[in-house]
């Protein structure tokens, strides 16, 4: 089975490299540290596609030194230690630090940066860390003060066209085609800048069509991509699409499809912290009061993610989702609020009613500030009837319960304090 066109074209130096030419070019500063076989640690930032593996693998083919990589996405403090101390047995004396690879970085937890921190301040290893994510939040201080930071950029117009064509031209099973670039629009909007991403569209779109001569429009290319429900594209619309699925799966109280549109983000190579922030959103708007627990285990479950990393990360995260799709639902919080926006827009810097305000001096007294306010503690239930909104907004209901057996009990509440005013 031949490897995929993306692998088959990755470039093997620098001078195949495409785009990148403020970190590669002549005289660049990766160009001139990887000529020199001298690498001080650094970490790749940009984002996914644009040739941050490549950089590391071009490094591990030209210099002659022993070049260990590690995935975040798969590996735990323990690999990261057998690296080290394998990088310790091995080296001697004068010779370079060995290199370690780790991409995806950002997805390493706390403690698993931590365990790499003395190894790249001894030396023991060169760090290439890469991420597509921002550095300043994802990686550790410490770490991130012994590293150099480079940021690579999304591929232009013409690196994407180059790639193309040296694709149909050179590699070794598209150059038996007789393929033709009539249109490349959709291609390069559906990349997104992403070198991977291109060079799997146009794979998926060759292997698709079986005449002698392959005419590649853009209705082509919108065609495929449509029949290709696996794709997963973690900057376009699919990425928009299954979250939406996800989010509504919760909603609708189904626990199985949750799960589901949950592992294709994850199999996807969607970031964890971004399903874990659409739980706590969840969380608030669609169970809401009717189970106030959910709020409280979707911010557990953000919070094990970022301590213990991934893969085991995909556990936690999985109890948050089965618990909110079962949970009874509620968004009249989320209604409420809503609907108090919409109203100030309205109604523009509606005065404080006198006995709200606040009074820190003898003048504000005297001008009848915070005059005739009840304490609500000094009355029995910790109640006493008085207005609250201001004098144009008097009796104007936000917050309507939505009478689940958790929020049942909240109107209840209201209707003994408030009376006539509560009720719907």
């Amino acid at each position: 089975m031949a490897e995929p066109l993306a692998e088959r074209m990755r470039p093997r130096t620098l001078d195949e490299y495409v785009g990148q030419q403020h970190l590669v070019g002549e005289g660049a500063v990766l160009r001139k540290m990887i000529d020199s076989g001298r690498i001080s640690s650094f970490i790749l930032w940009g984002p996914p596609g644009v040739g941050k593996t490549t950089i590391a693998q071009i490094i591990a083919n030209k210099l002659d030194t022993p070049f260990y990589t590690l995935s975040a996405v798969t590996s735990g403090v323990k690999d990261v230690r057998d690296v080290i101390e394998r990088a310790k047995s091995g080296r001697f004396f004068s010779s370079a630090s060995p290199i370690l690879f780790i991409d995806e970085i950002h997805r390493f937890s706390k403690s698993q940066q931590d365990s790499l921190l003395g190894a790249v301040e001894r030396g023991i290893v060169t760090l290439i860390g890469a991420t597509t994510e921002n550095p300043s939040f994802e990686v550790i201080r410490p770490l991130l003060s012994r590293c150099q930071l480079y940021v690579l950029k999304s591929l232009e117009k013409d690196d994407l066209l180059a790639l193309l064509e040296r694709a149909i031209n050179t590699d070794v099973e598209l150059s038996k085609l007789k393929i033709v670039l009539k249109e490349t629009g959709a291609m390069l909007r559906y990349s997104g800048g992403d070198a991977r991403k291109l060079l799997n569209i146009l794979e998926l779109v060759v292997e698709s069509e079986s005449a002698e001569e392959i005419v590649i429009t853009d209705e082509l290319v919108e065609a495929r991509l449509q029949q290709n429900p696996l794709a997963y594209d973690k900057d376009g619309e699919m990425h928009y699409d299954i979250i939406s699925a996800f989010i509504k799966s919760i909603r609708g109280s189904d626990p199985d499809a949750a799960l589901y549109w949950m592992a294709r983000m994850i199999e996807g190579g969607e970031d964890p912290e971004f399903i874990a922030r659409r739980l706590i959103i969840s969380a608030s708007e669609d169970i809401g009061l009717a189970n106030p627990n959910a709020l409280l285990l979707a911010n557990a479950a953000f919070d094990a993610v970022m301590k213990i990393g991934w893969p085991e990360g995909r556990i936690p995260l999985a109890e948050a989702v089965v618990y909110l799709a079962t949970s009874p639902k509620s968004n009249s919080a989320y209604m409420g609020i809503g609907a108090a926006l919409e109203t100030v827009k309205q109604t523009g810097n509606l005065p404080v009613p006198l006995h709200l305000r606040n009074a820190p001096t003898s003048l504000m007294k005297e001008l009848g500030y915070s005059d005739g306010y009840k304490y609500s503690h000094d009355f029995p239930g910790n109640f006493v009837e008085q207005q609250y909104l201001p004098d144009r907004l008097l009796d104007t209901r936000f917050w309507h319960a939505q009478h689940s057996p958790s929020e049942e009990k909240l109107y209840q509440n209201m209707l003994r304090n408030w009376g006539d005013r509560f009720k719907d």
